[in-house]
């Protein structure tokens, strides 16, 4: 079970997407409580979908994942998270945001979201020898 005290997480995505993304964390970063779970989109209705992600939210913080900034899973976090509340949407999620987040949920929201995002934009970069130039 994970430490009640810590910002849980939900990484909400198509397809197979969200369980990849858990599963490497878990598997890089040897973190494998609920910290950090998975939900598909797959086979479901909005309705089904959004029922599951407001039984995830329960009490504390917690920071929902998404893949895309629309779509199904974005609309979903919309509807359920509640503006000013313990809950935090972030879009365009990548390994790196997810990593940092394992290694981060004891701080709280307002520190830990720019945290996050500041890391998912810097592991967003080009390979030198493979662009032509330098990173970006």
């Amino acid at each position: 079970m994970s430490d009640p005290t810590k910002v849980r997480g939900v990484v909400l995505a198509h397809g197979t997407m969200a369980q990849g993304l858990v599963d490497a964390v878990a598997r890089i970063s040897g973190v494998n409580d609920d910290a950090l779970v998975a939900i598909s989109n797959d086979g479901k209705s909005p309705e089904a979908l959004q029922a599951e992600l407001v039984a995830f939210l329960g009490q504390g913080p917690v920071v929902v994942f998404t893949d895309l900034p629309s779509g199904s899973c974005a609309v979903t976090a919309r509807i359920c998270c509640q503006p000013g509340g313990e809950e935090a949407i972030i879009s365009g999620v990548n390994l790196p945001v997810l990593l940092d987040f394992v290694f981060h949920r004891e701080l709280p929201l307002e520190e830990l979201v720019p945290r996050l995002l500041a890391r998912g934009r810097d592991g967003i970069t080009s390979v030198p020898d493979f662009a032509g130039g330098e990173s970006a």
